[in-house]
């Protein structure tokens, strides 16, 4: 077994064992020997449990009304926020500090998921670190990139923001939109690992979680799913052997997150990856191993549109086993939550599917309790 390798099992097992710790002081908080986020998600109602599985965006500095009523109400397990939120440091730090200050139900005042697209190079939404762009990265190796993960992660928590949705493991095959635009830290699955994975290494030691994207790869793309529908005609034995390959060493070294594509793979599924359980089920658990909370990309996308709008989509993705939706959007997050209380209450979504995936999303939000204090009265 080669140092690399050896080093990613003993950040797993440390990962793992950080995990485990954490939930075991949280079954404690909770009064039972059930596992944490078992006992907290079987306590849920199921407007809060369908709320567990949603992350919206807002415009502005203020979180508006709607977005602090289902914060309230725990109804919402995160948001994410754009330059547009963040004018400055300080400014940036006020509208967290509102966020995470709102009162919550009991048993959901841990911190929200605050997220942000913090990737480097022509993907920022914050100033500061990191300073270099993937390509950058991947080009200057492990411990450059391992430096610029941990200068992110402080330049994140500074002002209270907890995920950040990077980095990108897609290849940056010649030719694809992940090279063009410099997104990608390699061109084949060794030079991605080697350089990738230090980067979430780096942000996981500041405090800040990270998010691998886009599974199952989008190094086959050659135009951004955001603008179009992307269908990627690479064979399966490709798929798995090249492009999961680095999301595979990121489930190894203790991951977070991993955001799933909304491009399509005629070698795996007919539909987009986010609403595909052979890709959000099979592929990523199933074949990977991957254990920690997957997400949507934006539901905002002309790739998401025409598969049929918000209540649509979201019925999709968690029948596809796709943990959280991402809204850029909070009112079409609202119509996808609203479809998603129906569903429960019809019994056509079932309750334990959602326990799950909200168990997961409790968990995570535990492990970075550490943020900035929620509320607690």
């Amino acid at each position: 077994m080669d140092d690399s390798v050896k080093r990613r099992r003993r950040i797993a097992i440390a990962a793992l064992g950080g995990l485990a710790a954490g939930a075991f002081a949280f079954g404690v908080a909770l009064g039972d020997g059930t596992p944490a986020e078992e006992s907290a998600a079987s306590k849920l109602t199921l407007p809060q449990l369908a709320g567990q599985r949603l992350v919206v965006g807002f415009e502005g500095t203020t979180p508006p009304a709607p977005v602090r009523r289902l914060v309230r109400q725990g109804r919402l397990a995160g948001v994410i926020l754009f330059a547009g939120n963040l004018p400055s440091r300080a400014s940036a730090r006020r509208t967290v500090a509102r966020l995470q200050g709102i009162p919550r139900p009991p048993g959901l005042r841990l911190p929200l998921l605050v997220m942000i697209d913090q990737e480097g190079g022509l993907v920022k939404r914050l100033d500061g670190a990191p300073t270099a762009s993937a390509r950058q990265m991947g080009a200057r190796g492990a411990a450059f990139s391992r430096e610029q993960g941990s200068r992110t992660a402080a330049n994140l928590r500074g002002v209270g923001i907890n995920v950040d949705l990077a980095p990108v493991l897609d290849i940056a095959r010649p030719g694809s939109d992940t090279a063009a635009t410099e997104r990608g830290f390699g061109r084949d699955p060794a030079g991605v690992v080697a350089t990738a994975i230090p980067f979430a290494d780096g942000l996981r030691a500041g405090g800040v979680a990270a998010t691998a994207k886009h599974f199952p790869g989008l190094g086959g793309a050659r135009r951004n799913t955001d603008f179009s529908v992307q269908r990627i005609g690479l064979p399966r034995a490709t798929l798995r052997d090249v492009d999961e390959a680095p999301f595979a060493a990121f489930a190894e070294a203790g991951g977070e997150l991993v955001m799933l594509s909304s491009a399509i793979y005629p070698a795996l599924s007919p539909r987009p990856a986010a609403f595909a359980p052979e890709i959000a089920t099979g592929e990523l658990r199933q074949r990977v191993g991957f254990e920690g909370v997957s997400i949507t990309d934006a539901l905002g996308s002309v790739a998401v549109a025409d598969f049929g709008g918000p209540a649509k989509a979201g019925i999709a993705a968690t029948r596809a086993g796709t943990d959280v939706l991402l809204f850029t959007d909070p009112r079409a997050g609202e119509r996808a939550l609203a479809a998603l209380i129906a569903g429960l209450r019809s019994g056509r979504l079932r309750r334990a599917g959602f326990e799950t995936s909200a168990g997961r999303v409790l968990r995570l939000r535990h492990i970075l309790r550490g943020g900035p204090p929620a509320d607690t009265d």
